[in-house]
């Protein structure tokens, strides 16, 4: 599980992890926002309208569930039934504590900016939100920042190859330890 705040660079680090590792497959998580360009229903996220995702949370298929920016996201249940080793959720905080909940024994990870200025930069380039968005996911950022405490691992994205070789090495410290049946 990865959490850290909205525009940390968690996606390129999982893309690139998963690269590394490829018996990893990433959990695709259900959200009520808006698809962003490029981005594909099944793949990138469930785009959920909000009455599909209350319905869905009010059935149990949820994991894990929040609202964030405005904008509900959750973990279907179902991922899990389609991966039970080898899955990486890319969550938001209050999430994450809900799965560090259900699942104890997952590898938890936090990723944090080189600070809330190379934060807002990276939230600016990526030129898919308002700056009333942005403020709010800085804001929030904040607060998300302050938790870092409550995890054992926590990574610094300030250059990209550092990070993913610390997120490599702390997966494949958890490969080792734990065995993948008999082919690996």
């Amino acid at each position: 599980m990865i959490t850290g705040p909205s525009g940390v660079g968690k996606g390129t680090l999982i893309r690139t992890l998963l690269e590394r590792f490829p018996q990893l497959r990433l959990s695709v998580s259900a959200t009520t926002r808006e698809p962003r360009p490029g981005e594909t229903q099944g793949v990138d996220y469930h785009f959920l309208t909000r009455a599909e995702f209350e319905k869905r949370l009010q059935n149990g298929e949820f994991l894990e569930h929040a609202e964030y920016a405005g904008n509900q996201y959750g973990t279907l249940r179902s991922e899990l039934d389609r991966a039970a080793e080898g899955l990486v959720l890319e969550i938001e905080l209050q999430g994450a504590r809900q799965v560090r909940q259900a699942l104890p024994e997952a590898l938890q990870v936090f990723i944090k900016p080189p600070s809330l200025d190379a934060l807002r930069t990276r939230l600016i380039a990526r030129g898919a939100e308002s700056e009333e968005q942005i403020a709010r996911r800085l804001d929030v950022a904040e607060r998300e920042l302050a938790a870092e405490h409550e995890w054992k691992h926590v990574i610094v994205n300030d250059r990209l190859e550092d990070a993913v070789d610390q997120l490599a090495s702390l997966v494949a410290t958890l490969w080792d330890e734990q065995p993948r049946g008999d082919s690996q």
